[in-house]
């Protein structure tokens, strides 16, 4: 009897020794520390450049090791925020366990954008590093945090909005023309215009509002452009689907009235006359529903062209649904009743749809 007890008592003991060592290594791992960022210095200023090699290095960060009171693998995360967020929402760059993470310049860029800053503006980014040593039970460790500069940029074409009667004058929704590459300031684009309109460019934050840099006629009505009090609005005498351009460098803008239509021996009327498009100004497309002949690209098919002339016309060149200027034919597959969808809204990146009824 006085064995049985013994062997209990010693069990008991054991299992609470067991329990207080495994208490104690928790607690034991669980206390650490970790140190400063090294690198990038703070209040260090970065300008992405979209000109550029992107995945060049566009910054280096590295940082004291974080250490544990037992030997323990860690893992790294590198995140970033917009500065007076608190990491309410921290944009995770990049994960290693050793203490040095490269970001190159194209990633490095959207991850900025993402945080919360603004294109081609300076603006202020925290970075701090995450220890995590893969246990739930053992809280992640946070090194301190450097605040540095970045400009990031986007790579969307430069735009000007183009607000007037046609749609209530309100910048924030007006049709947008766009320039032909970064750095440029030759702005096109299709708008339908009734009546007088105006020229208004974006803010540092991307917004169109009153209050911008607008531009406007210089009263003469001959295609000149000013930019300061007393300019003229804009006016289209005849309501219609324009082809606007506006260049903000040289002060020049011009329109030409189009009307679309779609032509090609996939058509009822063959190559000899086109279908008109009817232009709708709630999804600003321009349709037809039509009998269309089954017709193998690019020898045949149909194409979109403006003014009943072969001046201006756009194809399909590799069947992949935008436009080219003067592009291939484009294919039917099938014969039957189709509607035929131009999109002429994003400029410079138009597109189009045929779609079986």
């Amino acid at each position: 009897m006085k064995m049985k007890y013994l062997f209990k008592f010693c069990l008991v003991s054991f299992t609470l020794l067991f329990i207080s060592c495994s208490d104690d290594d928790n607690l034991q791992i669980s206390e650490g520390s970790f140190g400063n960022i090294l690198t990038p210095d703070e209040g260090q200023a970065f300008v992405l450049n979209p000109l550029e090699e992107q995945t060049n290095n566009a910054i280096t960060v590295s940082w004291e090791d974080a250490n544990y009171s037992v030997p323990t693998g860690v893992n790294y995360t590198v995140e970033v925020a917009a500065s007076g967020t608190n990491f309410e929402n921290p944009i995770a760059i990049g994960n290693t366990n050793t203490n040095a993470l490269a970001t190159n310049i194209a990633n490095f860029n959207g991850y900025v954008v993402q945080a919360g800053l603004f294109p081609f503006v300076e603006g202020s980014l925290d970075i701090r590093i995450k220890a995590d040593i893969g246990d739930e039970n053992v809280l992640p460790q946070y090194s301190s945090v450097v605040t540095i500069t970045v400009t990031p940029f986007t790579t969307d074409l430069p735009r000007i909005a183009v607000p007037g009667n046609h749609q209530g004058w309100d910048p924030p929704t007006a049709p947008t023309l766009a320039a032909s590459a970064f750095g440029e300031t030759d702005y096109e684009g299709y708008v339908w215009l009734d009546g007088e309109y105006k020229f208004v460019a974006p803010d540092q934050t991307g917004a169109f509002e009153w209050g911008n840099t607008d531009w406007g006629d210089d009263g003469t009505n001959t295609g000149i452009l000013i930019d300061m009090d007393g300019e003229s609005n804009c006016n289209a005498s005849v309501a219609g689907y324009y082809f606007v351009q506006a260049n903000t460098s040289d002060l020049t803008y011009s329109t030409a009235l189009h009307s679309w239509g779609v032509i090609g021996n996939a058509t009822p009327t063959g190559w000899d006359s086109d279908t008109d498009m009817i232009y709708d100004p709630v999804t600003r497309t321009l349709s037809v529903t039509l009998d269309l002949i089954a017709q193998e690209a690019p020898d045949n098919g149909l194409k979109f062209r403006v003014n009943d002339d072969w001046t201006i016309n756009l194809g399909d060149s590799g069947a992949d649904g935008t436009m080219e200027l003067s592009g291939d034919n484009i294919g039917v597959a099938t014969s039957g009743n189709y509607t035929i969808i131009l999109d002429l809204s994003n400029p410079r990146e138009y597109t189009y749809s045929l779609t079986l009824n």
